[in-house]
């Protein structure tokens, strides 16, 4: 009969020599429920491919890095939150709203067929396009910022404000004094920075938003050290997932987005060479209401806190404006791929011309073969990318793929320092689709982005001025310089 120590003896060399069967069991059952799991719920087949490979080839860190940066429990679990606590708080816009067929009518007759885009747009976002809109190109920090500080200024009711980044430098203690001073003076303030992108500074301009009682929250904060070492999958669920969104509302009534965020680098002012050009957008008219309620489901995924009443969403006024216009959120929820979709759709219309402005340029096949059959049907397609890029290996890689676009007939021309961050897009004289978006995967698929759809010829006119600048200093790439460069 065995004593008890003997037993325990027993047990322990049982399980000495039959561990690397449990480990090897645990790591098949592990990859077998990742692979099942990539195979279910992965859309795009090149991402499952590799999910499965990684998690094959590399048991459990394989698995555990899938469980990290591959579920998208936003779609799953944040999405229905969204849905529910912003149904009905925007305030209807029926009287602005205008339909393809009304837009066709009002662009001039050589336009007219941009009326198919605002079909796809109406039916990707369930938004109305709304007429009577106000939109102005800031050019730069030295016109966006002050317009922006003004704003705040101003306000009498409430701001809110999200952004990606938010630098503590001379510039953000601007902003950062300017919203203590809206507080101080009764004005409702809600802030928004992308957890990511507050620690671009050190220390983070939260501490000092908070301590002059302006609320401040940070988006997806769950990677932030100390939750991530927690090793509890509540904690961490959006690692990869970030808002790159760009939105300011004073009032509820004036906007402001773009590609602009808030750091003294915008400002061309010490070392021209160094900084980074931009273009932001002053918005007046009823499109405000849904960059207000883009924010407002930002916020409540983020606080729970709904921003519904006239305090955030006044009765709308009449403007002289005349540019037509609809926000297009996008993100890894309910709204994935509406900016694809909507580049898709932009390129399916075109007639005459597309001009592409983006610091990041690494477009999915798909849209490849989009830019490249708008080619071929006869459109001058021009995509304008900064020579000197901020990610070394973004640029490689865009390099590495230009010939793609070339070959079919676009044109890519590389602009002259400084880092040029702006993201627009310009259709036919007419379609302008401006916003926070890039050409690349991240944007396209990880990042919570806003874009806007503007018909005005006159709005395109000066963004159309403003790429012929850039133009001036610029090279144009062939498919033979281009592999030359890579």
């Amino acid at each position: 009969m065995y004593t008890e120590a003997s037993f325990m003896d027993y047990v322990l060399q049982a399980l000495q020599q039959s561990w690397p069967f449990l480990t090897a069991f645990a790591g098949l059952a592990f990859s077998l429920i990742a692979s099942a799991h990539v195979i279910i719920y992965k859309r795009d087949s090149r991402a499952s491919v590799a999910w499965v490979g990684l998690i094959w080839l590399s048991p459990f860190v394989g698995a555990v890095l899938y469980v990290l940066l591959g579920i998208n429990r936003v779609r799953r679990r944040a999405a229905g939150k969204r849905r529910t606590d912003t149904a009905g708080i925007m305030p209807s816009t029926e009287e602005y709203a205008c339909t393809p067929a009304e837009l066709g009518a009002s662009l001039p007759s050589t336009n007219a067929h941009l009326a198919d885009m605002a079909e796809v747009t109406g039916r990707l976002t369930k938004l109305p396009l709304v007429s009577g809109n106000v939109v102005q190109p800031l050019f730069d920090g030295g016109e966006a910022y002050p317009a922006m500080l003004g704003a705040i200024e101003q306000a009498q009711h409430s701001i809110t404000l999200l952004v990606f980044l938010f630098d503590n430098d001379p510039l953000g203690k601007q902003f950062v004094e300017a919203l203590g001073a809206a507080v101080k003076r009764g004005v409702e303030v809600r802030v928004l920075i992308d957890a990511a992108g507050a620690r671009s500074s050190v220390p983070p301009v939260t501490g000092r938003l908070r301590s002059l009682g302006v609320r401040t929250e940070l988006f997806m904060s769950g990677v932030l050290a100390g939750r991530f070492l927690r090793l509890n999958p509540r904690n961490y669920p959006y690692l990869n997932l970030r808002n790159h969104r760009k939105i300011m509302v004073s009032d509820g009534r004036l906007a402001f987005t773009g590609g602009m965020n808030i750091r003294e680098a915008h400002l061309l002012t010490d070392d021209p060479a160094r900084g980074t050009k931009d273009v932001h957008f002053r918005l007046e008219g009823p499109v405000v209401q849904q960059l207000q309620a883009t924010f407002a489901a930002d916020w409540v995924l983020t606080t729970g806190e709904v921003l519904e009443g006239e305090l955030w969403f006044p009765p709308l006024t009449t403007t002289d404006g005349r540019v037509f216009a609809r926000a297009i959120p996008d993100g890894p929820d309910q709204d994935m791929d509406r900016m694809a979709m909507s580049f898709h759709g932009a390129l399916a219309v075109a007639r005459r011309s597309v001009r592409i402005v983006t610091p990041y340029f690494l477009p999915e096949r798909s849209l490849i073969s989009a830019l490249s059959t708008c080619a071929l049907r006869g459109v001058r397609v021009e995509i304008v990318l900064p020579a000197e890029n901020n990610h070394d290996v973004v640029a490689w890689a865009a390099m590495a793929q230009m010939w793609q676009v070339l070959e079919w007939g676009c044109r890519v021309s590389m602009t002259a320092p400084p880092f040029d961050h702006s993201k627009l897009m310009v259709v036919d004289d007419a379609l302008c689709i401006i916003g926070s978006s890039n050409w690349d995967p991240r944007s396209l698929r990880l990042c919570f982005e806003l874009g806007v759809e503007c018909y005005d010829t006159e709005l395109a006119a000066r963004l159309n001025a403003r790429i012929d600048e850039q133009l001036l200093n610029s090279h144009e790439l062939t498919v033979s310089n281009a592999r030359l460069v890579v």
